[in-house]
């Protein structure tokens, strides 16, 4: 049977649907995501050979604030943006017991413009948030990354194949991000370790094209 509600319905009801479930995630315990250890594909990029030297970095989902912490330790200018208040309430927590400045902001990593995050950026790191944003929201998503990229910008992103979960709008893979990121080359691609398909993505944003984005689609 059709569905009898606008496509604007739909797609709020998608948006709403996300925010509950990880609110219910946040309220009963710690998320799965969550597991308070910074990844090594993180460690590796900031402490690694060839690492670049300390920059302004933005991420995206923070949750409790595990790498946001990580990398403020580790010299980094930091903000850090969650859709949940909790999770911020306890990243700012975590910030402030380890010593170290974050700015951390209460709200969607889509709608950017609505937040005190002007960049430019030259770090943007993603543990599972884009692969979980509804479709119609993902472009915004990345032009929102993409008006706030410093020239040679890197984004370092972790997200989980389609095949990993059963509703149709959650997942990720390597062509959408290269159609999506538009003025970004995508310069790694790694399975992840976990038992379904997991992937560590790895952008630059391309250093002729960086400050200028296209308008979102949606």
């Amino acid at each position: 049977m059709p569905d009898p509600r606008t496509a604007d319905a739909v797609q709020r009801d998608q948006e709403e649907a996300v925010r509950r479930e990880l609110e219910r995630y946040y309220g009963s315990g710690k998320p799965p995501w969550d597991s308070g250890v910074t990844p090594p594909e993180l460690v590796a990029l900031v402490e690694g050979p060839g690492a670049a030297p300390p920059g302004r970095a933005l991420e995206l989902g923070c949750g409790t604030g595990t790498n946001a912490t990580y990398l403020a330790r580790h010299g980094w200018d930091v903000t850090a943006v969650d859709l949940i208040e909790n999770a911020v309430r306890q990243a700012r927590a975590k910030a402030a017991a380890a010593g170290v400045p974050v700015r951390l902001l209460h709200g969607d990593a889509t709608r950017l413009d609505d937040l005190d995050a002007p960049g430019p950026y030259d770090l943007f790191f993603d543990l599972s948030c884009f692969c979980g944003i509804p479709p119609h929201r993902r472009d915004a998503y990345a032009a929102g990354l993409t008006r706030r990229a410093a020239p040679g910008a890197r984004l370092l992103m972790f997200g989980y194949g389609p095949e990993a979960f059963d509703d149709p709008i959650s997942g990720v893979t390597a062509g959408e991000l290269r159609a999506r990121f538009t003025g970004w080359e995508l310069t790694g691609t790694a399975p992840g370790t976990n038992p379904v398909p997991t992937f560590w993505f790895t952008l630059r944003r391309t250093a002729s094209e960086a400050g200028t984005a296209p308008a979102p689609r949606g």
